[in-house]
């Protein structure tokens, strides 16, 4: 079995569009996408976990009740979609995680980093979760890249601790699901969604899954909202780099997940606690 969550946020949440658009009226367009997303699932047959940014409920709270309607699971995304390897970040965590636990009654057991930024500055937060009932992180990835990664992080599910967030702690209480990564061109690299469904070729993505089915690893997959729904990103003037990072095949992430879900299942990460 394989997992899919996706990272419920809006268009002004990404690390490289937020510092370019501090001047624009943040006003949130992604909930008019979620119906289409739940239809997706709903046609392949697929249960997800929704990592949502916490703002986004405030504002829409019909978000939490179409998900927990069509029996897919809610979890952590932070209130602001903020690094949590950001100085002031810790000592607002609490009444986050609070705020969230009253916005969707208790059901949150999962987190995720906005932008995988749990690192050695910020893994305290592990501590943090234990004591709030978490059962599952998955911040890790694998490989390294420009703002994130673990390149010696294990590949399939390990017990995390605060001291030990890349390999198996038997002292752990909480899950780390980790995203899938493969090898491109020699090199270790994500595969597991975002930029890297856009990227890669689609047969690269089904093989390292089918690889890791043989090895009774499950594939921990994630798409971003905004890359279901273009249609509802405005248009962000960016630099180069992060333009590209940002846009590039942009309209093919719909039809490409829904191809991949069509040939695979997934579920979310609260059923596999439940069985």
């Amino acid at each position: 079995m394989n997992f899919l969550g996706i990272d419920f946020e809006d268009w002004y949440h990404p690390q490289l569009v937020q510092k370019h658009v501090k001047n624009k009226k943040h006003i949130p367009t992604m909930f008019k996408g979620l119906d289409k997303i739940l239809e997706m699932l709903r046609n392949s047959d697929t249960t997800a976990t929704f990592f949502v940014v916490g703002e986004l409920l405030e504002n829409n709270p019909e978000i939490f009740d179409k998900i927990i309607e069509n029996e897919h699971e809610i979890a952590f995304h932070t209130m602001h979609h903020t690094r949590i390897d950001d100085p002031n970040f810790k000592e607002n965590f609490l009444q986050e995680i609070k705020s969230f636990s009253k916005l969707t009654n208790k059901k949150s057991k999962g987190f995720r980093a906005p932008t995988f930024s749990l690192n050695q500055k910020s893994s305290w937060i592990i501590d943090e979760l234990v004591n709030s009932n978490y059962q599952y992180d998955s911040s890790v990835v694998p490989a390294k890249t420009d703002l994130y990664g673990f390149p010696k992080a294990d590949n399939e599910p390990y017990r995390i601790s605060s001291q030990s967030l890349e390999k198996d702690d038997p002292t752990g209480k909480l899950i780390e699901f980790p995203i899938m990564v493969t090898r491109f061109l020699g090199k270790k690299i994500p595969a597991g969604g975002g930029f890297y469904l856009r990227f890669l070729p689609n047969k690269t993505i089904k093989n390292t899954i089918q690889n890791l089915e043989k090895r009774n690893i499950p594939a921990t997959f994630y798409i971003h909202s905004w890359e279901l729904t273009p249609e509802f990103m405005p248009k962000i003037d960016l630099p180069i780099k992060e333009n590209f990072i940002t846009f590039h095949n942009i309209t093919k992430s719909f039809e490409r997940i829904e191809n991949i879900l069509q040939e695979f299942k997934f579920t979310s990460f609260e059923k596999f606690f439940q069985n």
